[in-house]
């Protein structure tokens, strides 16, 4: 294991910035990962803060990590094309010690706009992640990462996970970005050990490990459950610390540890307060893991050969048809009941989607979701 960083997602928020602000004063925030993307939409940034991620770009401590490429849709859209084209003129400016994305795909009509949702693991999916990953590999010409999703529909769906995305990222010689609080979501909403669901993922291939913390929001469709939300709004709860604790060593390509917490959960001077501490907290395990550990990392996550990129994007029109038809539904349907009527109708009736499966409590999740997020990133 390589030396590890103690990290800070670092965006263009003023509440995130005011709570950071005193550990880069102290000089304690060791890389920053910045989710670059947003730019897009912005257009522009303060020259401060391009000067702030230029000073980490040099030192080779800036990580990318995007929200909007929409990794696994099935149509190729020109926004994606828009998004890669953006990337590559950014990344001529900014050196990404390495890129991330999300496991899934993005619901909304407008490319901006939409939550995260899962996909099937299949052998078509499978093609068009790898087909995805290594034009994100080419528009960034630096190690590209996947991070693992909080949301599944079943039980099923959180035990595939690890190994699809093991297959996914053998192709490209890509690593994962292990976030411990969406396995925290899982273990809770699923009744399963945080390690458990550890066990399950290839551990060689951690890069990067996120933690954050998020709420409780209570199912109507299961008044006995509580669900797990990984909205990113509180502190990191005392589990996710000891989940950290528990794998940083277990991770020998392992070398950033980021704290994320949104602007919106920092908004008095206590929650401020509380995230340094969380920072503290984090930092303090790291130290104590490179005091310890101090070997080079097996893999460096570059590619292995030469590849070859189509000149014309992978398709698939029935996981598009699938994926529309969800959207529309997640967006649309006013509660469980209208969602899984309209689902019974569509075209991921009695298929991969495996949706006769899914757990209400889960889907009326996803519902949420994507009602939250149709309107734009909040």
């Amino acid at each position: 294991m390589s030396r590890l960083y103690s990290s800070l997602a670092c965006n263009l928020d003023t509440n995130s910035l005011q709570a950071s602000l005193p550990l880069f004063e102290a000089e304690k925030v060791q890389a920053i990962e910045w989710s670059f993307d947003t730019l897009f939409a912005l257009g522009e940034m303060p020259d401060w803060f391009a000067e702030l991620l230029r000073a980490y770009s040099q030192e080779g401590r800036l990580i990318g990590h995007g929200v909007f490429f929409s990794l696994f849709s099935g149509k190729w859209t020109p926004d994606q094309q828009q998004w890669l084209k953006q990337l590559k003129a950014l990344s001529a400016d900014f050196t990404f010690d390495h890129l991330t994305e999300h496991v899934g795909f993005m619901t909304g009509e407008d490319f901006h706009k939409g939550a995260p949702i899962s996909i099937p693991f299949t052998t078509s999916t499978l093609a068009i992640g790898r087909d995805r990953l290594l034009r994100l590999q080419d528009a960034g010409n630096c190690p590209v990462g996947l991070e693992n999703l909080a949301v599944a529909y079943s039980l099923d769906d959180v035990k595939r996970q690890g190994d699809f995305l093991a297959q996914l990222l053998e192709a490209v010689n890509g690593f994962i970005l292990l976030d411990l609080h969406n396995l925290y979501c899982q273990s809770q909403n699923f009744d399963l050990g945080i390690a458990d669901i550890q066990a399950l993922y290839p551990l060689d291939r951690v890069r990067e490990i996120h933690i954050s913390g998020g709420s409780w929001v209570p199912s109507t469709v299961n008044p006995t459950k509580q669900i797990r939300r990984d909205t990113h709004d509180e502190s990191v709860p005392a589990a996710v610390f000891h989940a950290l604790q528990q794998v940083i060593g277990q991770c020998p390509n392992l070398k950033y540890v980021v704290l994320e917490q949104l602007g919106t959960g920092l908004t008095t001077d206590v929650s401020r307060q509380h995230f340094r501490e969380d920072f503290y907290t984090m930092d303090a395990l790291i130290e104590a893991t490179n005091q310890l550990n101090s070997h080079s990392p097996i893999n460096s996550f570059l590619p292995l050969s030469e590849t070859s990129i189509p000149e014309t994007p992978m398709e698939n029109p029935l996981l598009n048809q699938q994926q529309t038809e969800l959207s529309a539904i997640l967006e649309t349907a006013t509660d469980y009941g209208q969602a899984q009527l309209f689902l019974n109708a569509s075209s991921l009736a009695n298929s991969d989607w495996n949706i006769e499966n899914w757990q209400p409590e889960m889907l009326e999740t996803a519902l949420a979701i994507a009602q939250k997020w149709k309107d734009g990133l909040v």
